[in-house]
């Protein structure tokens, strides 16, 4: 169909919906939130229609795509189900149920619809807190009647929720507008642009997505169980029945139990006292952070633990026995706060700002010392936010800051401990967002998934490969889809740049991503060039979308488009010492440019030293060598937290990282 009709039918279709806010419906038939005035169902599948009304009482369903009538009797608690056929791409269509009064559901479009789910880097808002590439024209040009938005209202559950118990953030559907998009996912947004241009039809995305999130809190309790480091837990849940009470009651004795031995080797106590945050302390031998700011960018990469950190505040004398207002910024995770040597409050939850205050009775005229132990259990940590937001008051008027240098020291690293409980309505508890945001929306008909996510999965890389492939087969089981598309992002280039790092962490969880393309119908978006190394939310969401779109428009919609990189295949060794990278062009694949001068290649002996190596492209291989390195046995490319990579197809799509060895 043409763009133009739907935009001509859209205006028709919006006098209709005037119209029908202006007369009073008294309906007495209740749907789940997703079933709404301007939705986009899935073209030419079958649809259930459900929903609860009077017991027992005759349920009519009119669609004005075929002027076919349906009929359904509600059982003794008012639950009823009709089967529909969806049309063909088009529209606008009318959905008219009654019964006896009537719910109508106008402005109804048939196309695609696209599950959107992960962490930030999916959720990431074209404005808000996120502020994409180019965000303020893009939200001034975002006027596409013909792609529709419906984002799903964070929740967490410990048992799968149904779905009349799924919510929106919008009021349900709406028409995708400058309006309507600010705070939507800027890649699910993108995404739908991409596949609304290439195939003309109209487009529905889901945004389902919860910042700083593992893969474990998305997987189903049934399907976690069959992962390893995962039966412990679940079996202990099933033998609680998912009961939430009793969830949290075992909760409690696990956290304390942990706490006692987390004050064992965090160096800031002794004797079971805390140490560390008194004014008499000498802290010369400290060093020192400028705050705000996550610590992984400011000397503790890839840290996770306790952290102490101490400010030395001269307060006036009008301020002395006077309560003050503690705002000290953005803490993540969870945070004790000590002034002058006395516990005066405590806080938990990332991405939070604190309020706190200090009690008058403590402060006094002079040096004041405040310390902050915070305590990080994944991802980025430390004190971050906004310098301005970081400050001690007695008014608005009367403000000092608490921006700029801090000392710090280490407490101890959760290396050195065993994973600490989570709050079991935490967004990170196994199960509860897969329970709370996905299962409620399993009967809405989509056409596939597509996925960013990993970031909070870093360092436990060996783990997630078989996760994140439990998780994909998990979904396609639970949506009735077993050959359901899933198309994901591979994690960009972050933290500071390195010629060589043999050991990144976040190298790891790439090569973990890439295994799960060994599934059908996965793809994979690389990203491996376009991250920020002080900003783990790369703002470029436009070529993430583009390159997630192609992938679905070459697999799912047939169409003749190259979408991905070659693959590494195999290497051999010269007698010259030259390496020779082979590689295997996907079927939805373009060969690489030919580059004379690639960067992002290391390479190794039997002395497992790795060396920059030079590199060029010949023909569809690469080769690879180095001067350091007489007798290679193992290549690596893009093997590090944040690598320079260049090789590429003409299409600008990047090849993914990989090693030759498994080291």
């Amino acid at each position: 169909m043409k763009i133009k009709n739907i935009t001509r039918d859209m205006g028709f279709c919006a006098v209709l919906a005037c119209a029908s806010l202006q007369t009073p419906v008294m309906a007495k038939v209740t749907l789940p939130a997703f079933f709404t005035s301007n939705m986009i169902i899935q073209q030419k599948t079958t649809m259930t229609l459900f929903g609860k009304a009077k017991a027992n009482k005759k349920v009519s369903v009119e669609t004005s795509w075929n002027n076919q009538h349906y009929e359904a009797q509600a059982d003794a608690k008012g639950n009823w189900r009709i089967e529909i056929a969806t049309p063909a791409a088009g529209g606008p269509y009318r959905i008219t149920l009654s019964d006896g009064k009537k719910t109508v559901l106008d402005n109804v479009m048939a196309g695609e619809v696209w599950f959107c789910s992960g962490q930030s880097n999916m959720e990431m808002p074209l404005a808000g807190w996120g502020k994409i590439k180019n965000y303020e024209q893009e939200i001034a040009t975002a006027d596409y009647p013909g792609i529709r938005l419906f984002q799903v209202k964070k929740h967490t559950s410990v048992a799968p929720l149904d779905a009349y118990q799924v919510e929106s953030t919008m009021g349900g559907w709406k028409e995708c507008s400058p309006s309507t998009v600010p705070e939507f996912s800027a890649v699910a947004y993108l995404y739908a642009r991409e596949l609304h241009r290439k195939l003309n039809v109209p487009v529905g995305v889901i945004d389902c997505t919860w910042g700083g999130t593992p893969a474990e809190a998305w997987t189903s309790s049934e399907s976690l169980k069959q992962v390893m480091g995962y039966q412990k837990k679940v079996g202990q849940l099933e033998a609680l029945g998912f009961d939430r009470d009793k969830i949290m009651a075992e909760y409690g004795k696990e956290q304390a139990q942990w706490k006692a031995e987390l004050s064992k080797v965090d160096k800031g106590f002794q004797n079971g006292k805390e140490c560390w945050i008194g004014s008499d302390l000498d802290d010369n031998d400290w060093q020192q952070m400028e705050l705000p700011g996550y610590w992984e960018g400011k000397g503790l990469p890839n840290f996770d633990g306790v952290v102490w950190f101490r400010k030395q505040i001269d307060i006036p004398s009008e301020w002395t026995g006077k309560d003050l207002q503690l705002n000290p910024g953005i803490i993540d995770d969870e945070d004790i706060i000590y002034w002058n040597g006395e516990q005066i409050a405590n806080g938990a939850g990332y991405n939070v700002q604190r309020h706190y205050t200090v009690p008058g009775r403590l402060v006094k005229a002079g040096k004041n010392t405040l310390a902050i132990k915070v305590n990080d259990n994944g991802g980025e940590g430390g004190i971050a936010g906004k310098a301005e937001d970081m400050n001690l008051k007695l008014s608005d008027k009367d403000m000092l800051s608490l921006a700029g240098n801090w000392k710090y020291r280490v407490g101890c690293s959760l290396a050195d401990m065993p994973p600490a409980p989570i709050y079991p309505e935490h967004s990170s508890f196994p199960s509860v967002l897969f329970n709370g945001m996905v299962h409620p929306c399993l009967e809405y008909p989509i056409k596939g998934v597509i996925w960013y996510q990993g970031c909070n999965n870093v360092g436990r890389a060996e783990e997630y490969e078989s996760l994140f492939q439990t998780l994909i087969t998990d979904w396609r089981k639970q949506f009735g889809q077993p050959d359901m598309p899933f198309y994901f992002v591979q994690l960009a280039n972050y933290l500071d740049r390195k010629l060589v790092q043999a050991d990144s962490p976040w190298a790891a969880l790439r090569e973990a991503q890439s295994k799960a393309q060994h599934l059908a119908h996965t793809g994979m978006a690389g990203n491996i060039d376009i991250g920020e190394a002080h900003d783990i939310h790369p703002k470029n969401k436009q070529e993430v979308a583009r390159r997630l779109a192609a992938i679905s428009l070459a697999d799912t919609y047939g169409q003749k488009i190259p979408a991905q990189a070659p693959v590494y295949d195999n290497y051999t060794v010269g007698s010259d010492g030259k390496v020779r990278i082979s590689f295997t062009i996907p079927a939805i694949g373009e060969r690489f440019e030919q580059n004379k001068d690639i960067k992002g290649f290391t390479i190794a002996g039997p002395d497992h030293v790795f060396y920059p190596a030079e590199a060029y492209t010949d023909g569809d291989d690469v080769v690879v060598y180095s001067h350091y390195v007489k007798v290679p046995v193992a290549v690596r490319y893009g093997w590090a937290d944040n690598p320079e990579c260049t090789l590429r197809t003409p299409g600008n799509f990047p090849v993914a990282p990989f090693r030759t060895d498994n080291w």
